[in-house]
């Protein structure tokens, strides 16, 4: 039986979420074929979604639910009789309304298993109910990544200079075991983690350097969620290729509890931590329950900083509690700490989404303040109370794309954004800048984060 598995965007990465089924599938016999729209035309694959029996389209984030959707009118009409799958993060949380679109069958969590079994079922023609969410341990497989475009056509990692690395990405585990309110892997999850067994994870890493890999990026919500599990991880691939380099997730608490395996990091090649600090404000970090403070932020920064290690901090810049001012002030610190070519510009213009199944909807004061969930935009809008917060953001959203398409410094997407901030307020509120010393090269990933 012929399937497709599709990706429509996942940050730039050589999707897991379609080599690691693959594999799966590969092994009960399946005639697979992986096509990532984010990096080739659909055309290249029409004559595969034509014949396919099954076709099962990747939703690890908002972005590529939100393509699917787009995609989803077009795939009917080449082939009315596939039956349609959706799998990953967003597909449970959004199951009324992909089941609307035509979708047949909802996967989340441990996915490549049900994606099996569903195939079985469509191979003897007999009927299946699988649930929509799995926390089952899986032993999982070698990825099969000879199906998708080649390395060198995702994101790179833009070194001081004209140098770049070919970027690599693997996971070593999914789910996570704490429950921050804004977090789209809470509603699936809901505080489990589960690990993908080292040696799959070295062995996909293996494959990965052998195709051009000079740097790996590990997709996984938080590295430290098992720590022993990420340590063994890192040593056995420093040993085996002592120059490639890697980049992790960890959070705050996290970076804290563990701080004696940051010099063990920077010793196995890792090259920056991101972490989703998401407020410098203490009042919204606890409406998001992040369990860290704005002191513990900057102890972990310290931290970091003692190890050599880049810590790059993500934002939840706008938010229904963020005031004009704190926007002010929320830059102003990110100045005085030196940390201007640590933040992605994009940082500076993310504003909250509020999805299907987000505990911040447990929270009175979010339930009065959301409008009716909007499913073509796959959230539950909100305005904030002071309509020029919500200006604001318009403005430095449009600055830092603009900036962004012109391929701008940090430092200058920084100062459009100031001028535009501090514009909206008198002069005897905006802050005094503290002088910043010279710019300092910081590698990134071609592909921002977001």
């Amino acid at each position: 039986m012929n399937v497709v598995l599709l990706s429509t965007y996942d940050l730039g990465h050589q999707p897991f979420g379609l080599a690691s089924p693959a594999a799966w599938l590969a092994e009960m016999g399946a005639a697979v074929t992986c096509v990532d729209v984010a990096v080739q035309p659909l055309a290249e694959a029409m004559p595969a979604l034509k014949s396919a029996q099954l076709i099962a389209l990747y939703l690890p984030m908002h972005t590529a639910t939100r393509l699917a959707v787009a995609l989803l009118p077009r795939l009917r009409r080449l082939n009315p009789t596939a039956h349609l799958c959706a799998y990953g993060l967003y597909a449970p949380v959004n199951e009324n309304y992909l089941r609307q679109q035509g979708v047949q069958t909802i996967l989340g969590g441990e996915f490549e298993q049900g994606l099996v079994d569903l195939y079985a079922a469509l191979t003897e023609t007999r009927s299946i109910e699988l649930p929509p969410i799995s926390w089952a341990r899986q032993q999982f497989r070698l990825p099969v990544r000879t199906g998708l475009p080649g390395l060198e056509n995702y994101a790179h990692l833009q070194l001081d200079g004209a140098g770049k690395k070919v970027v690599g990405y693997t996971e070593a585990s999914r789910g996570c075991k704490h429950l921050c309110r804004h977090c789209p892997v809470v509603p699936v999850y809901n505080g489990r983690f589960r690990i993908v067994q080292p040696e799959i994870v070295l062995a996909d890493i293996r494959q990965q350097v052998a195709a051009g890999a000079q740097h790996i990026t590990f997709g996984d919500p938080d590295f430290f969620n098992g720590p022993t599990h990420a340590l063994r991880i890192v040593r056995a691939l420093h040993r085996e290729f002592p120059h490639l380099t890697y980049d992790v997730v960890i959070k705050i608490e996290h970076l804290l509890r563990h701080a004696d395996l940051l010099p063990r990091l920077r010793q196995t090649g890792c090259l920056f931590i991101t972490s989703a600090v998401e407020s410098l404000d203490d009042h919204i970090l606890q409406i998001f329950d992040k369990r860290h403070t704005r002191a513990d932020f900057l102890q972990a920064l310290a931290l970091c900083q003692a190890e050599g290690l880049l810590l790059m901090p993500t934002f939840v810049s706008f938010t229904p509690w963020t005031t004009v001012e704190s926007y002010v002030a929320f830059l102003a610190e990110i100045e005085a700490w030196g940390l201007v070519d640590q933040v992605s510009p994009i940082q500076l213009a993310i504003r909250l989404l509020i999805p299907a199944g987000s505990k911040l909807l447990e929270l009175a004061e979010v339930k009065e303040l959301v409008r009716p969930f909007d499913p073509a935009a796959l959230v539950y809008p909100w305005a904030h109370p002071d309509p020029r917060v919500d200006a604001l953001y318009e403005t430095v959203f449009t600055e830092v794309k603009a900036s962004q398409s012109a391929a701008e410094p940090r430092r200058v997407t920084f100062e459009r954004v100031w001028r535009a901030a501090t514009a909206v307020l008198p002069a005897a509120y905006i802050p005094a800048r503290t002088l910043s010393p010279e710019p300092v090269f910081v590698p990134t990933l071609s592909e921002e984060w977001y």
